[in-house]
């Protein structure tokens, strides 16, 4: 989880020593303009996995968000269907519930021609014990070209990665990541903002227990982004107060936290409500729901102190009425339905570099 746990990526398959990206706003007087870089003809892609987006550049991102731009004039299409995938299957296993990631990603494999199977924990048998690591060497053996793996522990997909050799795209492990929701929310905010660079990001919410605000701060910051957290200190990753100085130390990037969202708003280009998982209520992080709606819902009146026309992003599912307004939820700020849109156009750029490993 963010909150104490060491990241995965060094538990499972890291090299012993890890050098950050620089953040595309340090880089600024060598990479010349966003566009620049992204065109460069050194930008090749390479990897064999998508795990995490911690070490990625802002160069790899944009080959994603650009690739997702040509998939989407695929899906604009009377038949959106292209054969570039065909012959390819890919294997959707997901321990935990999903409806936008998981039927996402079975239309992406659909929409570029692959077989698609939907492995279903409940009638599978993961039900009578197998254990996760069976479970892939059964995957491996059926002949999968990419396992889309969601799971409830941190590090899972590391695991399938050095354990298989398919690839394996990460849905969401435990507290750890989620970088497709990343890219998503990326692709959105690139479309309506243009670059992203010196943009004023806010996540509000539970980021102390969330694999999405981990990812985004580190697609984010990497794009340029100021990226500030917000949310009650129960909520926040423990020890992360003020510039946040020992995130390097916490796996997380540079961010501002602010623990007032009506000072955190102001001038925001935009705002990314976190779903507020109803447990922690119960569990003692927060004394009540209306409570936490008082101080850090997501409203007209606290969406006025932001810049004219600033975005509202939301992972979902909504609570509304609780982490964002009925009224600003289905509002002309908020794109939630467009990151739910895009999210097959960057799943079918993930798959289609994955599995062809070049731009098309």
């Amino acid at each position: 989880m963010v909150k104490n746990a060491p990241s995965p990526r060094k538990a499972a398959v890291a090299p012993s020593s890890r050098k950050r990206p620089t953040p595309l706003t340090e880089r600024r007087s060598n990479a010349g303009d966003a566009s620049a870089e992204r065109l460069s003809p050194n930008t090749t892609w390479q990897r064999r996995h998508l795990l995490d987006l911690d070490d990625f550049s802002a160069a790899e991102i944009a080959v994603v968000l650009d690739t997702a731009d040509a998939m989407k004039e695929v899906l604009a299409r009377d038949v959106p269907r292209v054969p570039a995938l065909r012959g390819k299957t890919i294997v959707t296993l997901f321990y935990e519930a999903s409806t936008r990631t998981r039927a996402s990603f079975e239309l992406a494999g659909k929409v570029l021609g692959a077989d698609v199977i939907n492995v279903s924990v409940a009638g599978s048998s993961v039900q009578k014990g197998e254990a996760l690591l069976d479970t892939i060497r059964t995957i491996q053996a059926i002949g999968a070209d990419v396992c889309i793996l969601r799971h409830h522990s941190s590090g899972a997909p590391y695991l399938a990665a050095r354990e298989s050799t398919f690839r394996v795209i990460n849905a969401g492990d435990g507290g750890h990541a989620h970088p497709t929701q990343a890219l998503l929310d990326a692709y959105t905010l690139r479309s309506k903002l243009g670059d992203l660079r010196g943009r004023k990001i806010v996540i509000v919410g539970d980021i102390a227990h969330s694999r999405v605000a981990r990812s985004n701060m580190w697609s984010l910051t990497t794009l340029g982004a100021e990226v500030v957290l917000c949310g009650p200190p129960t909520l926040l990753p423990a020890g992360l107060n003020g510039a946040a100085p020992d995130a390097e130390e916490r796996d997380l990037p540079p961010v501002r936290v602010e623990h007032d969202l009506d000072v955190a708003i102001e001038g925001a280009d935009a705002v990314m409500a976190l779903r507020l998982q109803r447990e922690r209520q119960s569990g003692g992080l927060l004394p009540s729901l209306r409570e936490y709606a008082r101080l850090y819902q997501v409203n007209a009146e606290r969406m006025a102190m932001a810049k004219p026309g600033a975005l509202v992003l939301h992972p979902g599912p909504i609570n509304e009425g609780v982490e964002i307004s009925t009224e600003v939820a289905h509002g002309s700020r908020s794109v939630v339905e467009e990151q739910v849109a895009n999210g097959v156009a960057v799943r079918m750029a993930v798959l289609y570099l994955l599995l062809r490993g070049e731009q098309p």
